[in-house]
Order: structure tokens, then sequence, then C-alpha cells
């Protein structure tokens, strides 16, 4: 029975194509970051927050490969679409708000010990993302799930 168990995890590809599909779209964020900006740096490779939201190309993926498999009126696509719905807007409303903040911390805390000899702290502002890069994730993710269940998959079969 535990093999029977394994042998479906393993053959589970809406989660492994998730999963690279995730890992793409964190892939993809220091290049982005120098598209923007001219200046390449692959620490954005591991940082929270930046172009595409990863975790949006994650549970988009999710939610259209239940969607492929087991229709777009199943219970189970609407419970995907309910955590998609719960990671995107954490995503952009309260991990982005949450950044914003540290950034005014990291200000006053400048601003109060510019000239003392304290050790300064330094808040993580890049925390979440702006609606355009959460769009640009679920954008990601659904075209990988669909790229994957149309295009490649069926040459495996």
């Amino acid at each position: 029975m535990l093999r029977e168990y394994i042998r479906d995890l393993i053959s589970n590809d809406v989660l492994w194509i998730s999963v690279l599909t995730m890992s793409l779209a964190q892939f993809l964020k220091p290049f982005t970051y120098y598209l923007r900006t001219r200046s390449f740096d692959w620490h954005h490779i591991s940082e929270t927050g930046g172009l595409p939201s990863s975790h949006a190309a994650l549970v988009s993926a999710v939610a259209t490969g239940v969607g492929i498999e087991y229709g777009f009126n199943s219970a189970a696509f609407a419970v995907a679409i309910a955590v998609a719905m719960i990671v995107t807007y954490d995503a952009a409303g309260v991990r982005r708000h949450a950044g914003e903040h540290a950034r005014a911390l990291n200000q006053v805390i400048a601003e109060l010990l510019s000239g003392h000899p304290i050790s300064q702290i330094q808040f993580q502002e890049v925390l979440g993302h702006s609606r355009m890069e959460v769009m640009a994730g679920i954008t990601f993710g659904v075209g990988m799930m669909m790229l994957w269940k149309f295009a490649v998959q069926p040459m495996f079969r």
C-alpha cells in the first residue's frame, strides 16, 4: 500500500509541473530585475517579491491542472481556486503593505540613528508583489500547465 502512495505521488504531474513552474518563476526574477534596472543580482533568485510572483505561478498552475484533470465544475477545482485567491490576495495585499511598513521603519530608524554609533536594524522591504507581478505569476502558471497538458504530455502517451 505504501508503494502505491509513493507511486501516485511520483506520478502526480499536476504537483510536479506546478513545483517546476514555481521554480522557473523564481529563477526568472534576477533576469526580470535586470530588464527593469539594468543591474543584475543573483540574490533576487531567493527573495520574496519581484516579477513574476512564484507563489501566484504555483497556485495558478495547481488550479489549472486540477481544473483540467477533474473538471472546472468540480469541488476540487473550487478548493484550488479558493486557495489561489487567498495566496494571490496575500501576495499583492498583506505582504506588499508589510514591505511598505518595513521601508518606512527603515527610514525612521536611519533618521533617528544618523550619527549615533548604535547598530542599525534593517527590515526586509521586498515582501510582497505589485498587482502586475501577481498577474504575471498567474499568467505564467496557467501557461506552463496548459503547455504541459496540451502540448508536451500528449507526446508521451
